[in-house]
């Protein structure tokens, strides 16, 4: 190992310094690798990048606090004085004893390719990692061996020494076998050269040609560990559902340390404010808040809700009842377990009773899972099931980030997947038993919010997939 690292260290030693002088026909690819890590990657994150060469990518992701770390002195060297304001120290990248974390994002940029030991180096990471912390990596597709190493040949791009050519599967195991949790992967980058914007962008995220894709990522977690005890914020958009109200006192469970149902009433044609305002003092051991909704529209209540809620954990449950409220401790098992970050109730794979959702509703609802699972690099089977549970502290992330997707979701569904979606969470379908209403009717219109899903598979498309 010693003569490898030695090797290697003299190696980019050497590219550093031919890098003074010398522009190859790598600065295209690069431009389009800092592209996809902003979007990766929110600014104001504390991130360690691990083989940073002159910390171009590192400075270009605003860090609230950046270290880089490479073996070798002359690319540290460059670093520092290109990138004064940000932590830069010359180290092994399978030894990071010296390296305080925690970091919200560690990332390896074409470093995987280049190690002795890949898991080892993995495993120096756990130490610096928060539960949310998210592993970030990319590294060449082996089809691409015979081009680049044409490239080099003729001084066009970087001389390389030997590579490991992992597949996405190799890494995908070794994150296995040091700790760690794949959450989604991608293929990137399909003409790392001049004019490459169409088919980076779009041509890549098709089959086949994402096949032939110069670059793999891999985003990944720390495997989950189960939480503490956690306090769970029961929110409860309410629109002319006053016969449910009482119910939902008698069959909401107490979670966690503790549980509040927190209402949120939407301009309703019947009694459903003072419905439930009768029914609070005669649940004294259910903590209860009750909120007029100032706006309209699920969203507006949902969000009213949170910001008024004061739960560790977020649920959101429907008045309709449609999904059973003795469910919810299956939700609250998934996310305090660590098995998902984002719970999602899936009403789509049990049989229904006869009437709780018509038949092209349902067609429906099949055909926009399948595309925004493929949007979002993770199955999500049921979009529009009211139930999403979620921690408070992304919920806030979420918030903050509101604008890169807008807010014309009167759902507040897709706002809430695609802010998971966007934080690199790990969304979970937990498929739950849909039941017919037995008071009021639906809220939703068939065809004007079929529209809308369209509109919503547009939006993710540009926002998310086709970056």
């Amino acid at each position: 190992m010693e003569t490898y690292q030695n090797t290697r260290q003299s190696h980019w030693d050497a590219v550093a310094r031919k890098r003074d002088t010398w522009r190859g026909m790598g600065s295209w690819y690069h431009r389009r690798l800092i592209e996809i890590y902003q979007f990766l990657v929110s600014p104001n994150q504390r991130v360690l990048e691990i083989g940073c060469g002159t910390g171009s990518l590192l400075a270009r992701l605003k860090p609230s606090r950046g270290v880089g770390i490479d073996f070798s002195a002359d690319m540290i060297e460059r670093a520092k004085l290109r990138h004064p304001e940000l932590e830069y120290h010359q180290m092994d990248a399978h030894d990071l004893s010296g390296i305080d974390g925690p970091f919200d994002v560690i990332i390896l940029s074409d470093t995987v390719n280049d190690l002795w030991d890949v898991q080892r180096a993995l495993e120096q990471t756990k130490r610096l990692c928060t539960p949310h912390t998210r592993l970030i990596l990319n590294f060449y597709n082996h089809l691409w061996q015979i081009p680049l190493t044409i490239a080099q040949t003729l001084n066009l791009a970087a001389p390389m020494l030997h590579q490991n050519w992992l597949t996405p599967e190799d890494v995908n195991n070794m994150l296995h076998l040091a700790g760690f949790e794949s959450i989604r992967s991608s293929q990137e980058i399909l003409w790392p050269l001049p004019l490459g914007g169409f088919a980076n962008r779009y041509l890549v995220k098709l089959w086949p040609f994402h096949n032939l894709a110069l670059s793999n990522f891999v985003i990944a977690r720390p495997a989950p560990q189960p939480a503490r005890a956690a306090s769970v914020s029961v929110v409860i958009a309410a629109r002319n559902e006053a016969g449910n109200i009482k119910s939902i006192f008698e069959r909401v469970p107490t979670m966690g340390s503790g549980t509040e149902i927190v209402f949120v009433e939407g301009h309703s044609r019947d009694n459903t404010y003072e419905a439930i305002e009768g029914e609070m003092p005669l649940h004294p051991s259910t903590p209860s808040l009750l909120f007029r909704q100032p706006g309209i529209g699920k969203a507006d209540a949902i969000r009213l809700g949170f910001e008024k809620s004061t739960g560790d954990i977020l649920m959101i449950l429907d008045a309709d009842l449609t999904v059973p409220p003795e469910d919810l401790p299956r939700f609250y098992d998934a996310i305090v377990s660590g098995k998902g970050e984002f719970i999602n109730g899936v009403r789509l794979v049990y049989p229904m009773e006869k009437e709780a959702m018509r038949t092209l509703n349902f067609i429906g609802n099949k055909l926009f899972s399948m595309a925004f699972s493929w949007l979002l690099g993770q199955p999500i089977k049921d979009t529009l099931c009211g139930t999403k549970v979620m921690w408070r502290e992304d919920y806030d992330k979420i918030s903050a980030n509101r604008s890169y997707f807008g807010d014309f979701d009167p759902f507040g569904d897709f706002d809430l997947i695609f802010g998971a979606a966007k934080l690199n969470r790990r969304i979970v379908d937990l498929p739950i038993r849909y039941r017919e209403r037995t008071y009021g009717t639906t809220n939703i219109s068939r065809w004007k919010h079929g529209v809308l899903l369209l509109r919503m598979v547009a939006f993710a498309a540009r926002r998310i997939k086709f970056i």
